[in-house]
């Protein structure tokens, strides 16, 4: 507790706020700081007043400690559980400091300021003296964590956030140990730098264990996405050998009808004729651009929105079936798309809202795609409401990614419960 001094007390507040803002900035990275931050700021400005003017026991002010600085934790975007192994870090780090800052004074000055009363007139220079020494090891301190951290934000199991919190308890356990019932010589100040070392790896191993799942993760995930678009490359061989098939059984008819004709048995002939089409209606391509990856997944698209009352319409015009694009980036690039628009058509919930566009157009230099379909929500929410969501989420990657890789462009837009996705993609 510092002596009522309104412009110190500020001061030191705005330092902390400053120093922690500036922690908090390393390990869980700016992008994820919340917009109105200013009210968390104010938050804990108020709490470090309280903190600092106000006599209370270890206990109470070690309890209002840990609550003013995950009140600037808060700022963040992140899961609880990140926020609090954070919090807990820093104020064993902040635990650390202020013992070794007690001990520098200890050594130069012969002064225990752990025992002398802050309230005395005469110990505040000495106490602004330790607090500003703070201020100054503990930015060095939060510079090389921002050397070493990775600021992930991938979710792990709680298991490992609570191994992870055995460090700092028995951090915080030895280091009382050592103030009460050690001397304060060489070895002391040996064993504090050893608990600062060893808190400030956690950080550092904390990362790369999240690191290391979300690689593993992230594999699996590109593992069922290659499995996916095997699965629609499949479909266009499947659809192209069905050609062949129908081609060679039309051209069996034909000899028919031919013989047919030669016999006069023109009757015959034109009932044959009938028989043949409906057969060839019924088992050929829906859609017949000539290029083989829009005709199959379109036409499979067009079967699974009949079997889920899905009113699907095609505008398909190509300025030539050969497009120079490879096969597999287009399968990877319409397939993501026809799919997430038969997800979201199967969410609503009106029937005649049930309804997808579906425009293909190129000319002699590029391939636009424009898909739109109603939604349930008003919003678009861009991740899948699949049993697994990341695989969706890595299908809109994946569609970006081959956009990118041509030098095109993917646009998503979301207006009152519809959901326009464009793509073109030069060639």
């Amino acid at each position: 507790m510092i002596q009522y001094n309104l412009p110190i007390v500020l001061c030191v507040a705005l330092v902390m706020c400053f120093q922690i803002n500036l922690f908090f900035n390393s390990v869980l990275d700016k992008s994820t700081r919340k917009g109105n931050r200013v009210v968390y700021f104010i938050i804990f400005v108020v709490l470090d007043f309280i903190y600092l003017t106000v006599s209370m026991t270890t206990f109470a002010s070690s309890i209002l400690a840990l609550v003013m600085i995950f009140s600037l934790a808060q700022a963040y975007r992140v899961e609880l559980k990140t926020k609090i192994i954070f919090t807990i870090i820093y104020v064993v780090l902040m635990t650390i400091v202020n013992v070794i800052t007690l001990y520098i004074f200890y050594v130069i000055d012969s002064v225990d300021l752990s025992t002398v009363d802050p309230t005395n007139a005469q110990a505040q220079l000495p106490f602004i003296k330790a607090i500003l020494l703070n201020c100054i090891i503990m930015f060095a301190i939060i510079q090389m964590i921002r050397l070493i951290a990775k600021r992930r934000s991938f979710s792990i199991h709680y298991r490992y956030y609570i191994i992870f919190m055995i460090v700092p308890v028995i951090s915080i356990y030895q280091l009382n140990f050592l103030i009460n019932y050690s001397e304060k010589n060489i070895y002391y100040f040996i064993s504090i730098i050893g608990f600062l070392f060893i808190n400030v790896g956690i950080i550092y191993i904390f990362d790369n264990i999240i690191d290391k799942f979300q690689f593993m993760h992230e594999n699996a995930q590109l593992q069922n996405q290659m499995d996916y678009q095997d699965a629609n490359y499949e479909k266009t061989v499947h659809s192209f050998k069905s050609i062949k098939r129908i081609i060679h059984d039309t051209n069996q008819q034909f000899l028919y009808i031919e013989e047919c004709i030669n016999r006069n048995e023109l009757a015959a002939a034109r009932e044959h004729i009938k028989v043949t089409l409906n057969k060839v209606e019924g088992a050929y391509q829906r859609v017949n651009t000539g290029n083989l990856v829009i005709d199959a997944l379109v036409t499979n698209t067009l079967n699974i929105g009949q079997a889920n009352g899905i009113k699907i319409n095609t505008k398909l015009s190509l300025y030539s079936q050969e497009l120079n694009i490879d096969r597999y980036d287009l399968c990877v690039a319409l397939g993501n798309m026809l799919d997430n628009a038969i997800e979201a058509s199967k969410k609503v919930k009106i029937a005649e809202d049930r309804y997808i566009l579906i425009k293909i157009h190129s000319d002699e230099s590029a391939l636009f795609i424009h898909i739109v379909n109603h939604m349930e929500n008003e919003s678009a929410h861009l991740h899948s409401q699949k049993s697994n969501p990341d695989f969706h989420g890595i299908g809109l990657t994946n569609i970006s990614r081959i956009c990118d890789k041509y030098g095109g462009n993917m646009t998503i837009e979301a207006n009152h419960k519809v959901f326009n996705n464009m793509v073109l993609i030069p060639f």
